[in-house]
């Protein structure tokens, strides 16, 4: 997957100037949301769903968008956006939805790589139409591939766990991944994570200290790593760095969108140990 010649098209609506606060704040999406969901597929998702999302640093959506391109995915749906603010990223001309789904035939996985932006408002909308699309196509675990914007020190320069007690019997029996000690999870990570506690749904977050460069390559690799190794895929993570160095200037710009629009969100520190 090339992203030499990527870039994005952001089209929203200009509020008047002379609308009244309370109507301005009501009619912000990043502050107000109505927006909805809806996934399309093209097949049957497989029984484990990985994703990657628009989020500080870019490492989960870096590891995951390299896994897709180093495991020759194919797409396979896509999750429709309504009421936000439109984003189409295209690539040598060609336009892409913005959060799309991959896999193939034999690998027991499908992979979501979403570009969207997706605002705390709006994130529980996003999370229960994953998981709605989830339920009804029997996907019984949902792992999340994440990075943390926190201060951290080199010693904490590793992957870390956040996951139900299903996932981590089931996935991590063995493997050298620690869990994230102390904290909270909120928008759409900690949406699906709620619902695995509350149902059958093995879900899992892996998370890792993130710096404020785009994209935060040492994270990715730390990510993919992990997630390779659970998942049993093989796969050689030496070329994520060259892989993250060509897609530096999209993520480059979608990561200031990231950032434009989601400052006054920034989750504070809260003592992840």
């Amino acid at each position: 997957m090339s992203h030499a010649l990527t870039h994005t098209i952001i089209l929203a609506a200009a509020q008047p100037r002379d609308m009244p606060d309370d109507a301005r704040y009501s009619n912000d999406p990043l502050t107000h949301s109505t927006a909805s969901f809806e996934v399309m597929q093209d097949t049957e998702p497989s029984d484990t769903l990985l994703a990657g999302f628009s989020q500080f640093g870019l490492a989960g959506l870096t590891a995951v968008d390299f896994l897709v391109d180093h495991l020759d995915l194919e797409q396979t749906g896509y999750v429709a956006a309504d009421s936000l603010p439109a984003i189409t990223p295209f690539e040598n001309g060609t336009p892409r939805h913005h959060t799309r789904l991959f896999s193939r035939d034999g690998l027991d996985l499908t992979l979501l790589v979403n570009e969207l932006f997706v605002p705390t408002v709006a994130a529980d909308s996003f999370a229960d139409a994953i998981l709605d699309w989830t339920e009804a196509n029997g996907v019984g675990e949902v792992a999340i591939a994440s990075g943390v914007p926190v201060a951290h020190g080199p010693d904490e320069h590793r992957t870390y766990y956040v996951a139900t007690d299903d996932y981590v019997d089931d996935r991590l029996a063995g493997h050298d991944v620690p869990p994230m000690g102390t904290g909270f999870l909120d928008g759409v990570q900690g949406r699906i994570l709620q619902r695995g506690i509350d149902s059958d749904l093995a879900a899992g977050v892996y998370i890792t200290p993130v710096h404020e460069r785009v994209p935060d390559v040492e994270a990715a690799i730390r990510l993919t790593q992990t997630v390779s190794d659970v998942y049993g895929l093989d796969v050689d993570t030496s070329p994520l760095e060259a892989f993250a160095k060509e897609v530096a200037d999209y993520y480059a710009e979608l990561a200031r969108r990231v950032e434009a629009v989601a400052e006054q969100q920034k989750p504070d520190d809260r003592m992840y140990v």
